[in-house]
């Protein structure tokens, strides 16, 4: 799906890529997920909250509190409710529509009050076909789940908040603050939402999976080849006494056109080739002891077509938990305003993002 927007006048494009950003983001919180049919069978939910986040041309309303307070998400309930003629929209304003925290709803009441941080960092990376990363970017989140009663004011503090180069923080965050003391000091919204993004300051890593691909073809077919293995990554930080195996590994090929199709054999995992999309999938999951996973097997190009000029890339997917690259841990969690002690959780995550391996 392709989500667009227009203007009739000359607007900052990061003002429109953001808006757009937040309208995926609503509908998610709505709908869980978003497609072509989700949105046809909400159309009338769709529509209206459009019509709040966007008024004459300028961002109104985008937090999702105060939204879900104005139209409710859909529900069976709901659908009858519209069916017969009624409406489920309210005809009166929440409460932090008006008040300087708009993400935050009016008496927020909680038998048990908690909240949950999840740290995930992504590495981004591009290593050519002798094993040298050419490029390498480690980018990190911040998601929240709050779970408190009243108006609590939080201060996040970092063991080493030196690791973090670039950042950006949900509007909740009091910028000044962390200008001042890199101190993350907020009033959190209701729900999950997104703390902050950040950049990790780092040169180079090792990667915990390592990858090396071959592909050949001569004449009209071609052969496959591809190891995958663990290694040890001395630059993650692990918040246990052992440090985490690489999960979900899974290595995808984009093959070209040339391609009619391919026959391939694991001896570790699933493998799956996908005729429409001429893709090939190798879902590897958690490697074994004494297992080396391999991939071999052979392409068949379409009858006379030309050899393809250039290997495809192979493209590498794992995540490994209780794990971070840059080092960045929560240190303490001060709560103020508030005289209860909530139940408080942090868990990380490294995971690869773009992560490309370039074939000979």
């Amino acid at each position: 799906m392709f989500f667009m927007a227009t203007a009739t006048n000359d607007v900052a494009p990061l003002w429109g890529i953001e808006f757009l950003h937040r309208v995926y983001d609503i509908f998610q919180e709505y709908f869980s997920t978003v497609d072509e049919q989700t949105l046809k069978e909400n159309f009338s939910t769709v529509y209206q909250v459009l019509e709040e986040m966007m008024d004459h041309g300028y961002a109104m309303t985008t937090e999702p509190n105060s939204l879900k307070m104005m139209i409710p998400p859909p529900t069976m309930l709901g659908k009858i409710q519209s069916a017969v003629g009624g409406s489920n929209i309210s005809d009166v304003l929440p409460d932090g529509t008006i008040s300087s925290m708009p993400w935050r709803k009016a008496g927020v009441r909680y038998t048990q009050n908690e909240i949950y941080f999840d740290i995930e960092e992504e590495i981004n990376a591009i290593v050519d076909h002798t094993g040298t990363m050419v490029s390498c970017e480690v980018n990190g989140i911040i998601k929240c789940n709050s779970r408190l009663s009243g108006v609590p004011d939080l201060n996040l503090i970092f063991v080493d908040a030196s690791v973090i180069d670039d950042c950006s923080f949900h509007p909740c965050v009091r910028y000044s603050r962390y200008e001042r003391d890199s101190h993350v000091s907020f009033v959190p919204p209701d729900g999950h939402f997104e703390l902050m993004r950040y950049r990790v300051n780092i040169k180079k890593i090792i990667p915990p999976v390592y990858c090396e691909p071959r592909i050949a073809y001569h004449q009209d077919r071609g052969t496959v080849s591809i190891m995958v293995g663990e290694r040890q990554m001395p630059t993650l930080s692990y918040s246990g006494k052992v440090m985490p195996q690489p999960e979900n590994i899974s290595v995808t090929v984009p093959f070209p056109k040339e391609v009619r199709t391919a026959d391939m054999e694991v001896n570790c995992g699933k493998h799956l080739y996908d005729q429409a999309a001429n893709t090939s999938t190798w879902t590897v999951g958690k490697i074994k002891k004494n297992v080396s996973p391999s991939l071999t097997g052979k392409v068949q190009l379409h009858p006379n077509a030309a050899l393809p000029e250039d290997s495809p890339p192979v493209l590498l997917d794992f995540n490994v938990p209780n794990t971070t690259v840059s080092g960045l841990a929560v240190e303490t969690l001060l709560i103020t305003n508030e005289r209860y002690n909530p139940y408080k959780g942090v868990k990380t995550m490294t995971k690869a993002g773009k992560f490309q391996f370039r074939v000979s």
